[in-house]
């Protein structure tokens, strides 16, 4: 799903939510009592999490016989589509695949049902990753349970460290390490050390975890000034007009491959669960490796929510839905089955039974030395926010190509953010 369509998506589903009438479940009585139900459950995938998902809605129908599912599916951009028609029509399906970047949209126009309703009576919570505790609350209620979850990650190519006699990323390494590494890889083997280092607005939140900020407040305001958006500009554009990152040139010829499952860089900075995309692609073995902080006690990593399930709040029957979305995320058999197609899983019991192989098993292993240092998920982005990422990302790329200045990308996207979020 690229980025564009993503925002376009969101943008058709904004307009679609507008309709949404406000209302309380369906349901009458005691919304923890199960009784019979049929469920509507609906996510995006492919064929191959079709046949997945089936075999585990019948495992979940097989132990729990009083509960009927009816599945459907489409592919991401169909999918909220959808989803957006039939909240708008008061027709959501009962469970429903929830993205991150939505979660905020949905929640705001009433469209989920408080799954804390359910906590500790259909729903089990407990075994859930820390890094995943909390990721689906808004204002202290919950709109979705993540299903699996990724982290910011290095990865890098360990061979052209070694012909470029530079060590290998190390727990501690700082920025000034980074910059060292990228810059000597350059020039001593032709080969760009990183990537698009300021296209990324995630690298820039990794930065502003790691001094204690964060990139939206929880109030949905910008989470950082004028001056601190001015330095990463400048940090980046200097590593471009040196040579030593992959020309921007290059970077938007390739799209929507990465420069990493091409052998065009040395490393770059991403979320983890891609290392296994571009090591498919790639011919050089390539490595996860810890991210560059100049704390050694602040990564400013933590486990983002690769997809969550959601209730609708016009279901009849929550409990029953509660019951299908705890089973998703903690049965072990449901681990074995998905693996990591949903995201690494989710809780330590799915994590267990998956069947992790190759760069997968080192994306998991990679997550579990940093179990204990992950920060605490940052709330749902704001509205907007998929709309601002876009423009962060045009912004970046004409001030690589050297169309606009700092201080006007500066100043371009303050004013973009201020008509988008109201910072």
């Amino acid at each position: 799903m690229g980025a564009l369509k993503r925002f376009r998506v969101l943008a058709t589903s904004m307009v679609a939510l507008l309709a949404v009438a406000c209302g309380g479940s369906g349901g009458s009585g005691d919304e923890t009592q199960a009784g019979p139900a049929t469920l509507r459950f609906s996510w995006w995938g492919n064929a191959e999490r079709a046949e997945l998902m089936q075999k585990a809605i019948d495992l979940f129908q097989s132990r729990n016989p009083e509960i009927k599912v009816t599945p459907s599916f489409q592919e991401f951009e169909a999918y909220w589509q959808k989803m957006a028609t039939e909240t708008a029509g008061g027709n959501a399906p009962d469970v429903l695949q929830m993205d991150f970047a939505y979660i905020r949209e949905y929640s705001d126009r009433n469209a989920l049902y408080d799954l804390k309703k359910q906590d500790g009576k259909n729903l089990e919570l407990g075994d859930l990753l820390e890094g995943l505790k909390g990721a689906g609350e808004i204002d202290g209620k919950l709109y979705g349970v993540p299903t699996g979850g990724n982290t910011w990650g290095y990865i890098y190519n360990p061979a052209l460290y070694a012909q470029a006699g530079v060590e290998e990323p190390k727990e501690g390494w700082t920025w000034d390490d980074y910059r060292s590494a990228i810059k000597t890889i350059a020039e001593k083997t032709g080969v760009p050390g990183g990537g698009n280092y300021i296209g990324s607005y995630y690298n820039l939140e990794l930065q502003l975890r790691q001094e204690g900020k964060s990139l939206y407040t929880e109030d949905g305001k910008l989470g950082f000034d004028q001056a601190r958006l001015k330095e990463f500009f400048e940090e980046g554009k200097a590593l471009a007009d040196a040579g030593v990152a992959l020309p921007i040139e290059k970077g938007v010829q390739i799209k929507p491959s990465h420069a990493l499952e091409m052998d065009l860089i040395a490393g770059d900075l991403g979320w983890d669960n891609f290392m296994a995309r571009y090591d498919k692609g790639a011919k050089a073995e390539l490595k996860l490796g810890p991210v560059p902080s100049d704390k050694a006690d602040a990564g400013g990593q933590y486990l983002k929510p690769s997809m969550l399930l959601s209730v609708s709040q016009k279901t009849e029957h929550p409990a029953a839905a509660a019951k299908l979305v705890s089973f998703m995320v903690n049965d072990p058999e449901v681990g074995k089955i998905f693996g990591a197609n949903r995201g690494l899983p989710p809780t330590n019991a799915q994590r267990a039974a998956a069947q992790l192989e190759g760069p997968l098993a080192a994306v998991a292993a990679y997550e579990d030395d940093l179990k204990d240092k992950f920060g605490k998920t940052p709330p749902a982005p704001p509205k907007g926010a998929g709309t601002l990422e876009q423009a962060f990302i045009r912004i970046t790329e004409e001030l690589q190509y050297g169309r606009t200045s700092v201080d006007q990308a500066v100043d371009q996207f303050f004013t973009e953010a201020e008509e988008t979020l109201g910072s």
